[in-house]
């Protein structure tokens, strides 16, 4: 969980709004898409062409989020246009914590 949440070589956080520099462009369509009118139209390639390759941080947060991480050289770019294997966040990569802070939430529920 250290690492996840910032004690790595980066010193950055893999886990939306916690730890040290969180990511902030999940490579995940409900986190890119912005608020709409109702009426609006959206189909799925909209959602390559005018969110997924925004500049800017996801309108709506997936908090407690783990994405993929760094690559074996702990290169990581926090934009979901160009690497989404290190941005998407994956019910494999989120199982991995789920112990650990099941262990944790134990432990201070006995505190």
């Amino acid at each position: 969980m250290d690492d996840i949440l910032g004690k790595n070589p980066r010193g950055k956080s893999y886990m939306v709004s916690f730890g040290n520099k969180p990511p902030t462009q999940a490579h995940y369509r409900g986190a890119c898409v912005p608020k709409m009118s109702p009426d609006k139209l959206v189909d799925r390639s909209m959602s390559f062409i005018y969110w997924y390759n925004a500049e800017n941080s996801n309108p709506n947060e997936l908090t407690g989020a783990i994405v993929g991480g760094p690559d074996r050289y702990d290169n990581f770019e926090d934009r979901c246009s160009t690497s989404s294997a290190m941005t998407e966040p994956t019910t494999y990569t989120n199982s991995l914590a789920i112990g650990v802070l099941a262990k944790l939430a134990k432990h201070h529920a006995q505190s």
